[in-house]
């Protein structure tokens, strides 16, 4: 039985230790090299006072930042991914929450790291990458850690305006991946193509497969994104077999008709999640790639990735929506309604509850979220088991197959990320010349919407507002209004605001 995740890089190191093991756009490292700079890491991180700890990674993504992940695992601490593209006021809040023992950064990043953390021990991959093993204390670390341990913590939106930090396990993503590698049969010979950054949990089902069964992991550029062309020559260049994908990064390649430019035959399984699928972006991908399997996954990071599976039949027609599908092996995905009562017949939504061991630790240092979200099953007055509430609306079909149908609060789904309304309002609230605002989100058109009372132009707020968020939670539209309707409760109407102001282009 596993009970580190170190298990995985260590056995495949041992089984194919000189077959390339990752692929970034400026190197590639053996499964050797990968476990042995990981082991220097960590011995630099120990020495550190890591055990115990997160450690933050703040680096591009790429082959230093994998071995960072996996010293702070050695370290006996855990890692979190400080992205880059992040504005620096939003990873001051992360760290803020986070409090990291040490920040493990690039050396064209490392005078603005210490300029934007100033009171946190900052180091340079290369000052440590070359640090002589330590057995002893590895070996320490090792004894002293168990499967219930922290392996990393992902932050996402925050209704208060904090960033949450979700902090999964060793064990959870053991068995997470265990059954994610089997069910879709990924192996040594596969070339998993990692789309995702790594602060973003779509990523663990690119890293952690490959580590398990030895396949290679190409880390694709993020500027390829935005050159549908270049993106498809690498994809096709290194042969790629599995792509664990968001919704949206493969809508962007059939949205320029980048697949009439290039396919990548090689491409045996697609794997999707973060979003609805668009169906006839979905019928485009099939089409030119008629051999592959295509796969609809669902579940948040509180679950370690998914907790649900369907598998697409090609004489199937999807236009009325895709299902979520099967839960995992060992996961048990259920329906609650507002009195908490199981439902089981169909065309009625309930909330989406899950339980089972691949479920997140919880929300790190934030106890008022966990008593919210991870709560006893009120199913279960017998002993103590909890589930996870994942505030999204299921419905079972006639057939019994499982729907997905929205939200019951003020999160939305947007680019992959789930993003908290509340967030993005005291953000633009914050801002001078803004007195009052509100932001909503048109499903359809998967467009933010902002609304505000104030004196300050348009272009300035959209300026202002990058400064401060992602810019994935950045609306694509802001609109000046005069007042803000209000409903019989006293509360920002927003759906009469969508009515009045959601049409006009100025």
């Amino acid at each position: 039985m596993q009970y580190s995740i170190l298990s995985y890089l260590e056995n495949t190191a041992r089984r194919i230790p000189e077959k390339t093991a990752v692929i970034d756009e400026s190197r590639s490292a053996s499964w050797r090299e990968l476990l042995l700079f990981s082991r220097r890491v960590g011995t630099a991180l120990a020495q550190r006072g890591a055990f115990g700890r997160p450690v933050a990674v703040y680096m591009e993504k790429s082959i230093p930042a994998l071995c960072a992940f996996f010293g702070a695992t050695y370290a006996g601490g855990c890692y979190s991914f400080f992205n880059p593209e992040l504005p620096g006021v939003r990873l001051k809040s992360i760290q803020s929450v986070l409090d990291a023992a040490v920040i493990v950064t690039s050396d064209e990043l490392l005078e603005g790291a210490r300029a934007l953390f100033p009171e946190s021990e900052v180091v340079s991959y290369s000052a440590i990458a070359n640090t002589e093993i330590d057995e002893a204390l590895l070996a320490s670390a090792r004894a002293r850690a168990i499967d219930t341990d922290p392996l990393y913590i992902n932050f996402t939106s925050g209704s208060t305006g904090t960033p949450k930090g979700i902090a999964v396990g060793h064990r959870s993503v053991i068995d997470f991946i265990d059954c994610f590698t089997e069910l879709f049969s990924i192996s040594e010979s596969d070339v998993i193509a990692n789309q995702a950054p790594f602060d973003f949990d779509v990523s663990v089902k690119d890293v952690y497969p490959a580590i398990k069964t030895g396949a290679t992991l190409v880390l694709v550029p993020r500027r390829m994104f935005s050159s549908p062309v270049e993106l498809l020559d690498y994809l096709c260049d290194h042969k790629i077999t599995v792509m664990t994908w968001a919704v949206s990064a493969l809508c962007l390649i059939s949205t320029f008709h980048g697949l009439d430019y290039k396919t990548p035959e090689t491409v045996r399984k697609v794997l999707f999640s973060g979003e609805v699928m668009p169906y006839k972006h979905l019928k485009n991908w099939m089409t030119h790639l008629p051999e592959t399997t295509f796969v609809n996954l669902y579940g948040p990071t509180e679950i370690t990735c998914n907790c649900t599976y369907h598998v697409l039949s090609r004489e199937r027609d999807y236009s009325e929506g895709i299902p979520i599908g099967t839960p995992f092996p060992n996961e048990h995905v259920f329906l609650l309604d507002a009195e908490n009562r199981e439902i089981t017949v169909s065309d009625v939504p309930g909330e989406i509850c899950v339980r089972g061991s691949a479920m997140a630790l919880g929300y790190y240092r934030c106890p008022e979220q966990n008593q919210t979200h991870f709560v006893q099953n009120p199913l279960n007055d017998r002993y103590p088991e909890t589930i996870y509430r994942t505030g999204d609306l299921g419905r079972y079909s006639e057939s019994g197959e499982l729907f997905f149908c929205g939200r019951k609060d003020f999160q939305i789904k947007h680019m992959g990320h789930r993003i908290e309304l509340e967030e993005i309002e005291r953000a633009m609230a914050a801002i001078d010349g803004v007195e009052r605002c509100c932001c909503t989100f048109d499903e359809k058109k998967s467009r933010l919407r902002g609304y505000y009372v104030g004196s300050i132009e348009k272009d300035a707020l959209h300026a202002a507002m990058k400064e401060a968020l992602p810019i994935f939670m950045v609306p694509g539209i802001l609109r000046r209004v005069d007042e803000m309707p209000l409903n019989k409760n006293g509360k920002i109407d927003r759906k009469k605001l969508d009515e009045l102001y959601g049409g006009r282009r100025s």
